[in-house]
């Protein structure tokens, strides 16, 4: 086998302690995040020659391998937001099949919530009054304004209501009621979400993912370790990244997401269609982010995601289930969510996800997920399409 014919799969997967932990660092977060996801997969660590992460560390992934104890060969420190854990999982998958590394670990790791409460970390304003940002930060927009800007501008386009919005989290929260990992279980309601405090208009609380603390790691191996390993593999079939802005004045539209570029270029490396997906787990820091994410990667036409949410096709038992272990809006969102997307599609395709398990037509294990992460405020996003 040449190393140009190499196919990579994902072969090991775990989450850290997730919601509230206050008793440990970052660091930590990480190492029990790779041990379990080592265990996972059956192999010996000894076979990790690659190795990502990013947000935590001045160089990071430097000093999260040395903490971990690796010595890396290859690296990626890729920070784009929540897109980051699907670009790096492209990245590892062309080092792989160029023989650049065998078997690469993604981790990340976050006390963003206990952080917090212990003032060891603030609100900001913004990330930043350099460069291009300098022209936007005296007017006060702050991550969810703009998400809220885009909220609004979609709505006046496309008639998109609150209500079809708010919907978005009450499934979200459905689909976390299975999930025993999920920070909230309890089932809310649109009246909940509607009534809940504004953050920014038209977000309320309920609109807005929580905040958490939380690891996880994701281990993509080269196909001659697939045997080698405990579960069943699940394959990198595809995948697609794109940028769009940084300023919100030079975004073209705000009604469409750089997914509508990243998911167009997975399905056509992937040879599929948004009609192959059986699930779909998706980045949504923010209502608004589920649904037009799924207009961009084609699950239904512009501006019709509010009557397609509307309907109860998000559900784990819906047409599409999306963010069935409840997403960022209720499972868990310790900062750079992406990677839980891709650990969730792979117990999803294992048949590993308990009580909240999606079943397809006669009982069978859902065969293709689509994983799209974004960063930013819509600046970047990188889709993913995963099979067993």
């Amino acid at each position: 086998m040449t190393a140009a014919a190499r196919k990579a799969a994902v072969v090991g997967v775990a989450l850290s302690d997730c919601g509230r932990v206050d008793a440990v660092t970052p660091y930590a977060l990480h190492a029990q995040a790779a041990r379990r996801a080592l265990a996972d997969s059956g192999l010996d660590r000894s076979v990790i020659d690659g190795f990502a992460s990013a947000g935590l560390g001045t160089l990071a992934p430097v000093e999260v391998a040395e903490y971990l104890g690796l010595r890396p060969r290859w690296v990626d420190s890729t920070s784009v937001g929540g897109a980051t854990w699907e670009v790096m999982a492209a990245h590892a998958v062309d080092a792989i099949a160029a023989g650049h590394a065998r078997a690469v670990l993604l981790v990340y790791g976050s006390t963003a919530r206990a952080d917090v409460r212990a003032g060891r970390r603030t609100a900001n304003l913004s990330f930043g009054g350099r460069g291009p940002l300098q022209f936007e930060v005296p007017y006060g927009h702050t991550l969810v304004a703009k998400y809220a800007m885009a909220a609004r501008r979609h709505m006046h386009e496309y008639g998109t209501t609150l209500e079809q919005l708010a919907s978005v989290a009450v499934q979200a929260r459905a689909n976390a009621a299975t999930n025993p990992d999920a920070m909230f279980r309890d089932p809310i309601t649109v009246d909940d979400v509607l009534g809940g405090p504004m953050i920014a208009d038209p977000f309320t609380t309920l609109h807005c993912c929580v905040r958490s603390d939380g690891g996880c790691a994701v281990l993509l191996v080269a196909e001659e370790y697939v045997p080698d390993t405990a579960k069943t593999p699940v394959w990198v079939l595809g995948a697609g990244s794109a940028v769009s802005h940084t300023a919100m004045s030079q975004w073209e539209d705000f009604t469409t997401s750089p997914a509508a570029t990243s998911g167009r270029i997975a399905y056509e490396r992937a040879g599929l269609t948004p009609a192959d997906v059986d699930i779909a787990e998706i980045y949504d820091a923010f209502t608004y982010m589920t649904l037009v994410t799924l207009e961009d990667l084609g699950f239904c036409a512009k501006g019709e995601g509010g009557a397609f949410v509307e309907k109860g096709r998000l559900l784990r038992n819906g047409e599409l289930p999306v963010n069935t272990d409840g997403g960022g809006l209720s499972a868990c969102h310790p900062g750079m969510r992406g990677l839980f997307l891709l650990v969730e599609a792979v117990r999803q395709l294992r048949g590993e996800a308990g009580e909240g398990q999606v079943r397809k037509a006669g009982g069978r294990l859902p065969e293709i997920a689509s994983v799209s992460g974004t960063g930013g405020w819509f600046c970047s996003s990188a889709t993913v399409l995963l099979g067993r």
